[in-house]
């Protein structure tokens, strides 16, 4: 895939059919309860309605799509933990006991792990689809060539494509990569041309030196390259990682294929944020999970216009917090699904009033 035919693969797309988007909120209304009872809950069934192209949506065929990845910025100190830890957080997956494993089951999510640029052998259990053994340090040169960006892209696309064909209803998307939180708020501070000294965080858990240190790094590597902010492909290749641009791809794959995304903290976020540079409307197609304790998350956030159910402070990674919104969902589209409607019990609905309609 060229950079010509992957601009080409997202143009006008749309990700959501305004009018069943509409639909799922009329029936929202025709509900036994207040208006706008349940919130940001019914908008955002309204939204997987919108993509799945249906006012009956489901998402009880949902799977987490878990891109693992090392990143060579680890070398400069940004990080507590170094690339071993991601080989070993994989061994645990694959045997289903790490974090995500356990809250998934619990939660009726399927996890198809995915090893997309990891250093060390290959782990048994996590499907292999390396495009090299980590990238590189981009204080040092760019994270990636133009080729294994598009090569990353290229494999989460056709990964998520396949889940779709296989009958996923909702894709959830989660990354394990020390040093992850440097790329993902590199990214963001290229796209939105924001000081990292205002928010850089602390991972997975940095003292003061560390995060000192890793605000100097991120603000060294932005100042060593001459680029151009609107090139999202460039952006990515200079600043990302793998697991970044493989997620990336699955975007674009779920907008092909009408399947809503939910995104999970800030490196997810930061994959929403390039699809949106490179695919206009990429957003749309997106639902984010939980407010992220990290600053460069919640600023993502703003600058797409996302807002979230959960403000709960996570920061665990993974797609947890994904896993985490299910059970809400299910709850909510159960009701949606076979709750009691005004004309069934004899009651006169609710009316909408000018100022409290709601879009």
């Amino acid at each position: 895939m060229t950079k010509e035919e992957l601009i080409k693969a997202g143009m006008g797309l749309k990700a959501v059919d305004e009018a069943v988007y509409r639909k799922v909120l009329r029936s929202w209304d025709a509900l036994a309860k207040p208006l706008d009872g349940l919130g940001m809950f019914e908008k955002i069934t309204a939204q997987i309605g919108g993509i799945r192209r249906t006012d009956r949506p489901s998402v009880k065929n949902r799977t987490l799509l878990l891109f693992l990845s090392d990143n060579g910025i680890v070398e400069e100190g940004v990080s507590q933990s170094d690339a071993s830890v991601t080989h070993s957080v994989a061994e645990a997956i694959a045997e289903n006991r790490s974090t995500v494993c356990v809250m998934a089951e619990q939660a009726g999510v399927a996890v198809f792990p995915v090893d997309i640029g990891m250093k060390g052998e290959a782990v048994s259990g996590i499907a292999f689809r390396r495009i090299k053994d980590g990238t590189r340090d981009f204080l040092r040169e760019p994270a990636m060539t133009e080729e294994e960006t598009l090569a990353a892209i290229d494999t989460g696309r056709r990964e998520a494509a396949r889940l779709a064909e296989e009958g996923c209803e909702l894709l959830l998307l989660g990354e394990m990569g020390i040093g992850n939180t440097t790329t993902a708020t590199a990214l963001g501070c290229a796209f939105l041309k924001t000081d990292p000294a205002l928010v850089a965080g602390r991972g997975a858990g940095l003292p003061d030196e560390g995060l000192a240190r890793k605000k100097e790094v991120i603000r060294e590597g932005l100042a060593r390259y001459d680029f151009d902010p609107e090139d999202a492909l460039e952006v990515l290749s200079l600043f990302g990682g793998f697991d970044i641009a493989g997620m990336v791809g699955a975007i674009l794959a779920c907008m092909e294929r009408h399947v809503p995304v939910v995104a999970d903290g800030l490196i997810t976020l930061a994959a929403v944020l390039t699809a949106e540079r490179l695919f206009p409307g990429a957003k749309d197609v997106c639902i984010a999970s939980h407010r992220p304790a990290e600053a460069m998350g919640a600023l993502i956030m703003d600058a797409l216009g996302l807002t979230a159910p959960v403000d709960a402070g996570l920061a665990l990674g993974e797609g947890t917090g994904g896993v985490l919104l299910m059970p809400l969902m299910d709850v909510c589209m159960a009701y949606y699904d076979r709750g009691s409607r005004f004309e069934g019990i004899g009651v006169e609905a609710y009316t909408r009033f000018e100022g409290s309609v709601s879009e």
